[in-house]
Order: C-alpha cells, then structure tokens, then sequence
C-alpha cells in the first residue's frame, strides 16, 4: 500500500507512511486511557446520587439528573462530534476534550447550588463527545481487521476500568472528605490521563481531514448508515446496553443504603469494583467472536445481562453481587462485540456510523436511567428487575436477526 499524504494535520510533526508498522500496544494503552478519562468523568456521579439526594433535598430522580444530564448531552455531542471530526485532526480533538471535561468535573466540585452543578455536568457531557466516536473511528482505521477486535476489546476495558475506578474511588474519597473534594481529584487526575494520552497516541495514517463541512455530505453519509437494516439493529443494541446497565447501578446504590442493608458510600461504591470482571470479559470479546461467531457473541453477552438482572431479585447480599457480575460480564463482551462490528459494516463512514452507534447508546443510558426512577419509586426492586428484563430480552431479539449463523462465523 502507498504512502498516504497528510494535509492539514496540526498534531503532525512528520509524515507517517501506511507502510509503517502498527505501534499495536502505543494505541491500545493510549485508547485505554482515553476509555478510563471519559467513563471515570461521566459515571463518577453514580454513587454521589444518594449524597446528592441528602444535601440537596432531592428525590432518587431528582438526583439521578446529574448523570442523565451528562449521558443525555453526550449522546447529542457525539452524532455531531462525528461529523466535525472529519475536518479535524483526531489525537488533538480527543486530547482537548479530556481537558476540557476535567476542568468541567472540577468545576462541579465547586458549584454553590444544584442547578449549576447540573449546568457543569451538562457542559462535561457536551465536550465529552469529542472522544467515544472518534476512538471508535481511529480504531477501525488504523488497526488491521484480525488486531481490531482485540484492540476495541482494549479500549471498552479502558471504560471499564474508568468506570470501575471513578465509581469506586468516589465511594471512598466521600468517606475520608466530602463528595467535592472526591470529584476535584478525580479531577485532576484525569487531567494526568489526558497528558499521557496525547504523548502516547500516534498520529493517524489513514485519516485526511476534509475541507470545508458540508451538513448535505454528512446527512447522506448518516442516512446511508441507518438504511443498513444490520446497523440499525446493532444501534438497537447499544441503546439496550446502556439500558439495562445504567438503570440497575443507578438504583441499585439506593436499595443498598436502605433497610436491611444499611451501607454507607464505601461499601455502596464497592459494588462497583465488578467491573474488574468487565476489564477481563471486553478483552477476550475477540476470541469468544471467533469461537462462537459475532452474532453468537453477542447473544451470549445479552443473555447473561438478562439472567444477572433476574439473580439480583435475591435478597442476600450473594444474590446481589452474583447478578451484578453477570450483568457487568455480559454488559462488556456484548458492547465490544457490537462497537467492533460497527466498524466492520461502515464501510467509508465509519466516524459517522460510530457516532450514530454512540447517539443511541448514551440516549439508553440517559432516557431508562431517569424512568428507571419512576419504576423504582412506584415497585422498587422488582419494578427494576421487570424493566431491566424486558430490556434484555429485547436486546436478544435483536442480537438473534443479526446474520445468518454460518456467513457470521466466517466474517467473525
């Protein structure tokens, strides 16, 4: 393959031939920060909802604004993002908006009053959306079609790990200091994650900025990609993730703070540390896709949220985290299976059809995660179950009429 010619590139410094090796483990490291900064941002609120609730007199919906606000802006900022990003360079866009939402985060650590506060986490989802999509995007780019699957395995890790760390280190900080002082160091240190993104990440070799932004250009390119009865179904299932994952842990925290249970926000925030599970069970998405095909994959992923979400209808505390830690295995082997198929089916759009991927991912996130707290205020527990399940099942459906068994085993 020829060399390919940069044009415009400010993160550039020489040109990078197409012939050049893949610096496979720069990029994945520098991916799995970039996974870590946005989840451990974005999701660090989680178990804050109950303080929240507590200092602000808030109901549990009231509270859980402060993530679907942020979940919400996201999912709006990535379907644009992923057209902007076709006229900027991706390691400088990425880099900037890590920036970017760790100073929001502190911010938020500052606000006076709850509405300002909300106002700060809005913005953080707003700018956060410079990351997911173009991850994505690099990733099939640069990465060879047999290293893809391992590499998105990777980078869902990345989240997994932020996910686990911005949930859990927000439960202990709140125990040794305040939920202010928690979110301004998380602050900070995704601050240091965004520094070591930027000198790790190569500069693209096969991705020339365009000229100019044409919205006709990019509302063809999206319309291409949802007249793709395959895409649609996998867009389908990232809103069914986010779902069903979001919905549980947001409620799950206050069922633990109440009678019988008691905990206090360390070990609420220890539930969270299943997410281990999710860093392991995203990285060995790759090999179970070639071993059960993607469809196969997928399935499996699906069905094991669906049957963790039951297991949590147990009372003791054994019930609880075994059904968390099939909802979280299932959650992250189904989201890296369907992120790297995504890829795969774009085709020459693939900034476009990750960001349609990620606008109905976060839409799930941000929409179940705030009716979720109607379920539980009006059913409580097995309310949350009842939607949960029917979610999962939903996913499944979808999951199944996503190719034909022998044809996905061999493009697997």
């Amino acid at each position: 393959m020829p060399s390919l010619p940069l044009t415009r590139r400010a993160d550039a410094a020489v040109p990078v031939s197409a012939d050049t090796p893949v610096p496979f483990a720069r990029i994945s490291f520098a991916l799995f920060l970039a996974g870590f900064s946005t989840f451990s941002l974005l999701y660090c609120v989680q178990p804050l909802l109950p303080e929240f609730a507590r200092d602000f007199g808030l109901s549990p919906a009231q509270s859980s604004l402060a993530l679907s606000l942020a979940t919400g802006a996201l999912a709006l900022a990535i379907f644009t993002m992923g057209a902007l990003s076709q006229a900027l360079p991706r390691r400088g866009l990425m880099a900037t908006s890590m920036v970017l939402a760790a100073l929001l985060n502190l911010a938020a650590a500052l606000a006076p009053g709850w509405p300002l506060l909300l106002a700060c986490r809005l913005l953080e989802g707003l700018v956060l959306g410079g990351v997911p999509a173009v991850a994505m995007a690099y990733l099939a780019e640069e990465m060879e079609p047999r290293r893809l699957g391992s590499a998105m395995g990777l980078y869902v890790g990345g989240t997994a790990f932020g996910g686990m760390m911005g949930r859990v280190g927000m439960g202990m900080l709140v125990e040794w200091g305040s939920w202010r002082s928690a979110l301004a160091t998380l602050a900070l240190i995704d601050l240091v994650a965004a520094i070591g993104f930027f000198w790790l990440l190569p500069t693209s070799r096969r991705f020339v900025p365009q000229r100019g932004f044409d919205w006709r250009h990019h509302a063809q390119a999206w319309r291409r990609q949802l007249a793709q009865p395959a895409l649609l179904r996998l867009f389908g299932i990232g809103f069914v993730l986010t779902s069903v994952f979001v919905a549980l842990f947001n409620y799950l925290g206050f069922r633990l703070a109440a009678a019988p249970y008691h905990f206090s926000p360390t070990q609420i925030s220890l539930v969270f540390l299943s997410y281990t599970l999710g860093i392991f069970s995203s990285g060995s998405s790759g090999a179970l896709s070639q071993r059960l095909g993607r469809r196969g994959a997928l399935a499996t992923g699906l069905g094991l949220m669906g049957l963790g979400v039951l297991v949590t209808l147990g009372s003791s505390l054994a019930a609880i985290a075994t059904g968390v830690g099939l909802v979280t295995i299932g959650f992250f082997i189904a989201h890296a299976v369907a992120s790297a198929w995504v890829g795969q089916l774009a085709g020459a759009h693939k900034g476009h059809a990750a960001s349609l991927y990620l606008l109905f991912y976060y839409l799930g996130s941000s929409s179940i995660g705030a009716v979720g707290g109607w379920f539980w205020l009006h059913g409580g527990w097995p309310a949350e179950v009842a939607l949960t399940a029917i979610l999962a099942v939903l996913g499944l459906g979808l999951a199944w009429a996503q190719g034909r068994p022998n044809q996905d085993a061999r493009h697997g």
